[in-house]
């Protein structure tokens, strides 16, 4: 849709009081100032710079997001007064009251615009003590405006006669739509009016159908009931019966069960009595049998010490003969020893003519060889035996 500029104002004159104050210092453009007025229109200008750097500072964080920034609008609107440099589209697009990404943009070049103004007349009036640059900045505002101005009412005479062509192609396509939508709508209602007598027609039949059913379950539902209370009816006559046989039984059961107790007790009473009979003779037998026993523990006792005595004297002679065996075994091998050792000895001294034989050896000598052979054949003999 193409943008609507009947709601855009814009005056390309300044305002009156701006305008008078800018009437002045014109007539007063080539005066020069004492130096005295230089340096307190130089620390006027020199304050305007602060507040605006400061607000180039804190408006995109402070203000952004925000739908009123009518109280910075006022201020820089206050600050470009104090300093002669009014700027009516400046103060315009600050005091809207829905800010958006591109007003805050507009507003920090208008901002910067102002300070780069104040900026070079602060600088000329330090060097000259003039302010020229201030009234030609305010001249090129006010051609830029008036060319601005023009531009606007041109295209605002063009855009209005496509807007109301555009306007009543719309209004026509409208009215054609909505006639269009009437008759749906028309035939919509007469579609929905037979609907309801169908609806009407089907829910009488439906009524009647669910008032038979209704009906049909009821005589049902009674039969049912009657059935089921004369079966009721039954099954308490048989438990009535039941219940009297019952009760019959369990008095029979009671005074049988009751005989049955006094039997046991008199049986319980028999057996106790003969439990403490026998508890007693019990007792007695077991006295008698311990009394037996410490008699027999004590025989046993004197029997084991002899048995533990005969023990040791039969070991001790066992040893004694033991030794005695070995004693007379020892006593015949050394006899033995003995004897052989003699017979050794002996045929050693009669082979060697050692001792009592040396004697023989003499006369043996003078016997002939035969004789010595046989005597030797002898001798061999003896020794061997």
């Amino acid at each position: 849709m193409p943008p609507n500029f009947s709601s855009i104002s814009v005056d390309a004159h300044p305002p009156a009081s701006t305008r008078t104050h800018l009437d002045n210092m014109a007539n007063k453009k080539m005066e020069i100032f004492s130096p005295l007025e230089a340096v307190q229109i130089c620390a006027v200008l020199e304050d305007c710079l602060d507040q605006l750097a400061i607000l180039g500072y804190i408006m995109p964080v402070s203000y952004e997001g925000r739908t009123d920034i009518s109280n910075v609008g006022a201020s820089i609107f206050k600050i470009l007064l104090f300093s002669f440099l009014a700027n009516h589209l400046f103060s315009r697009a600050a005091k809207q009251s829905a800010v958006s990404s591109d007003n805050l943009r507009k507003v920090q070049a208008d901002r910067q615009h102002a300070s780069d103004v104040i900026a070079e007349t602060l600088q000329e009036m330090q060097t000259s003590g003039t302010f020229q640059s201030l009234l030609q900045a305010v001249q090129r505002e006010e051609e830029r405006k008036s060319n601005f101005h023009t531009t606007i009412i041109r295209l605002g005479e063009e855009e209005g006669r496509k807007e109301i062509k555009s306007l009543q192609k719309r209004l026509q396509d409208v009215k054609k739509e909505k006639e269009l939508e009437l008759q749906n709508r028309n035939e919509m209602i007469a579609y929905l009016k037979d609907q309801l007598q169908e609806m009407k027609a089907k829910t009488d039949m439906e009524s009647r159908y669910v008032k038979k059913d209704t009906e049909l379950q009821v005589y049902q539902t009674q039969k049912k009931c009657s059935n089921a209370e004369s079966d009721l009816f039954n099954e308490i006559e048989k438990l009535r019966i039941k219940t009297d046989e019952e009760i019959r039984v369990h008095v029979e059961i009671e005074n049988f069960l009751r005989q049955q107790q006094m039997k046991l007790e008199e049986k319980l009473e028999y057996w106790m009595e003969k439990y403490e009979k026998d508890m007693e003779s019990k007792q007695q037998e077991l006295n008698t049998l311990k009394a037996s026993k410490a008699n027999d523990l004590a025989a046993l006792q004197e029997l084991a010490k002899q048995c533990r005595l005969f023990e040791q004297a039969i070991m001790e002679d066992r040893v004694e003969k033991e030794a005695a065996r070995r004693k007379v075994e020892q006593d015949a091998l050394e006899l033995k020893s003995v004897k052989k050792l003699q017979a050794w000895w002996r045929g050693t001294m009669v082979r060697h003519n050692i001792g009592p034989y040396k004697a023989l050896k003499k006369s043996k000598e003078d016997e002939p060889k035969g004789k010595d052979k046989g005597k030797k054949e002898k001798a061999g003999a003896k020794k061997r035996k």
